[in-house]
């Protein structure tokens, strides 16, 4: 009788414990927002390719190794490896008749990097680049 006891307790223990883990990420979710916004920026060209080669040299500028690019599907995978491993993925799409949204998500140890200054930092290198492209300096 008292081994049901502690099987029906132990259930039940693991069954809250369950039920919190799912409602504590539910509730994380408004980060999502937050660090979506943080990945996210749109620039005024509608050159998809040119702004997937830009995103291939800035990634390289900033020392990450090219692990597969698609720019048919507008994608860019690589990998930093100073010191410790960072993966950033990044996403191009069309965004309304003008411009192109970037989507960069970097990567930790299957961790999202949650830093705005790494976003930061690839934004302003690949706003150069895709300005530099443009007006044709080297």
């Amino acid at each position: 009788m008292n081994i049901l006891k502690i099987i029906f307790v132990s259930m039940l223990a693991l069954t809250m414990t369950a039920c919190v883990s799912t409602r504590h990420k539910i509730i994380e979710g408004g980060n999502q927002v937050k660090l979506r916004s943080m990945q996210t920026r749109a620039f005024d060209t509608t050159d998809k390719n040119n702004v997937v080669r830009n995103v291939i040299a800035t990634l390289q500028d900033l020392n990450f190794v090219i692990d597969k690019a698609d720019a048919d599907l507008g994608t860019v995978t690589a990998t930093k490896l100073s010191g410790y491993q960072i993966k950033m993925t990044v996403s191009v799409r069309p965004k309304g008749k003008t411009q192109t949204s970037v989507r960069a998500n970097a990567q930790y140890n299957l961790e999202p990097i949650q830093d705005p200054v790494v976003y930061q930092q690839f934004f302003s290198a690949l706003q150069k680049s895709l300005f530099l492209t443009a007006h044709s300096i080297e």
